[in-house]
C-alpha cells in the first residue's frame, strides 16, 4: 500500500491519501468573520482547494464530520452546506457539538473523499 502525505508537519498532515481515499485534517475558518454562514463558506472553500490538490472534488465525498461550537448554528450552517453540496453527492455525515480549539471558530469540518 502506498501512503501519500499532503503538507505534513510534525503533528499532522493536511491530507493523507491511501487506497484511493483522501483523509483530510479538520479544517477551520481562516477568516475574521464571526458569522456561521461566512465561516462555513470559508471552510468549504478550503475543502474544495485541498480536494483539488488531491485530484478529487466534492462529488466524491464519502464521509464528513462537522463540529459546531453551538448547535444553534445548525440551520444556518446547513443552508450553506446544502448550497455547496452537488446534487446527488451527499456523503455519510455526522454533525456534533464540540468545544473547538479557538473560541472564535464556530465550525470545523473533516472530510474523507475518494480520489
Amino acid at each position: 500500500m502506498t501512503i501519500q502525505r499532503i503538507d505534513p508537519t510534525v503533528r499532522y498532515s493536511e491530507a493523507v491519501i491511501a487506497n484511493g481515499l483522501i483523509f483530510c485534517a479538520g479544517m477551520v475558518p481562516d477568516t475574521d468573520a464571526t458569522d456561521i454562514s461566512q465561516q462555513t463558506q470559508n471552510v468549504l472553500s478550503q475543502v474544495d482547494a485541498l480536494l483539488e490538490r488531491c485530484f478529487s472534488d466534492s462529488k466524491k465525498l464519502v464521509d464528513v464530520t462537522i463540529f459546531l461550537a453551538d448547535m444553534a448554528d445548525y440551520a444556518a450552517m446547513n443552508q450553506v452546506w446544502d448550497a455547496w453540496l452537488p446534487v446527488g453527492a451527499a456523503p455519510a455525515r455526522t454533525t456534533v457539538a464540540a468545544k473547538l480549539a479557538d473560541p472564535h471558530w464556530k465550525v470545523e469540518i473533516k472530510v474523507v473523499a475518494a480520489q
